[in-house]
């Protein structure tokens, strides 16, 4: 089967072409970034509109990359949310559009399953059971993973995601959009024994997140720095130290919660997806964590880790292989919890 996909929930869009036998075919991705930054985040309408001026030129390099003709695709996959509810239905309304003028079936896809999903297009994909850390800027969930479609979250954040966080903090460091990858960088400059800051909800049982309290923290490091900023040595680097420490709180806090939902669980198999998965200092600890526990640890490739349309075609084809389909109508959905999924029975 050769599934079309795509992936709008956001600010990227992503096109791609999987086929069941053959793997990924083409996929091409147009960022938001240059439009967004002006205004410190993202614009939902502007995302929308965007949305429309990429879909079909990003269709066409798909289709040729893959040397594939309209008559070969068999289904279309999109993303169904959740999201920006207006990304999201330029998306719907595309692929139901094309399935319907090309007589095809369509499946709306959950993205976050798409981003469990996306190390499944590497040369050597996790088997289940295992456990997911999800984390991006809108989403902080620790997962487990029985099976294809069968999740159950075992923590998730309060407020803000781990992503949204950086973000904040970034913007509050007088970064640019977007901000998790320039804190980053800025916190390699930092000195990692200046400032402590606190580990969220790690003193207490449970697997659930919080950030917000952490952005909170750094903010008013920022503010009795800035107010004594000739009396503190170093003063000079207080924002690349503040950077520092609060990426080291938000890893650290990340990598205490993987550890004991690794071992109440027992699984042996750590996937974790997501754009903040992209973050070096976290895949550097998680290796580390990995090589402690003795377990097997998983990542989609750096391009994969954001949102692209190569998750959202592998995902959609191992629904429609299930025989599951949209009917005449669509809809999208901003909010759309993981676990109302239906799991994976394929037919015959």
């Amino acid at each position: 089967m050769r599934v079309l996909g795509l992936e709008t929930s956001c600010d990227e869009t992503g096109v791609a072409l999987y086929d069941s036998e053959q793997g990924l075919l083409a996929h091409a991705l147009y960022s938001q970034v240059g439009l967004h930054q002006a205004y410190g985040g993202v614009v939902p309408e502007l995302a929308s509109r965007d949305h429309i001026r990429r879909l079909i030129p990003l269709l066409w390099e798909v289709l040729e990359q893959s040397s594939t003709t309209t008559d070969q695709i068999d289904g279309i996959a999109y993303t169904g949310g959740p999201g920006l509810i207006g990304a999201l239905l330029v998306g719907a309304s595309f692929g139901r559009s094309l399935a319907w003028a090309w007589g095809r079936p369509a499946v709306a896809v959950h993205h976050l399953e798409g981003h469990l999903l996306a190390p499944m297009l590497e040369a050597e994909p996790p088997a289940t059971p295992f456990l997911a850390l999800l984390v991006s800027g809108g989403h902080t969930l620790l997962v487990r993973v029985d099976a294809i479609g069968c999740y159950r979250i075992l923590g998730q954040t309060l407020d803000d995601a781990v992503g949204e966080a950086f973000d904040k903090t970034a913007k509050l460091l007088g970064l640019g959009y977007p901000g998790g990858p320039a804190l980053e960088r800025l916190a390699k400059q930092g000195n990692p024994e200046r400032f402590n800051f606190p580990r969220p909800m790690t003193d207490r049982p449970g697997l659930d997140f919080s950030f917000s309290g952490l952005k909170t923290y750094a903010m008013n490091t920022l503010r009795a720095g800035d107010s004594m900023m000739e009396r503190i040595p170093g003063a000079g680097s207080l924002r690349a130290d503040v950077a520092c420490a609060f990426q080291q709180a938000a890893v650290d806090t990340l990598m205490i919660k993987c550890r004991r939902a690794l071992q109440q669980t027992g699984l042996s198999r750590l996937v974790v997806a997501g754009g903040v998965g992209a973050n070096a200092s976290l895949r550097r600890q998680l290796h580390r964590l990995s090589e402690t526990l003795g377990i097997s640890l998983y990542f989609p490739r750096l391009e994969f880790c954001t949102d692209n349309g190569a998750m959202i075609a592998y995902a959609g084809c191992l629904r429609l292989q299930a025989g599951q389909f949209e009917g005449p109508s669509f809809n999208a959905r901003a909010r759309w919890p993981i676990d109302e999924l239906q799991g994976l029975r394929a037919e015959g």
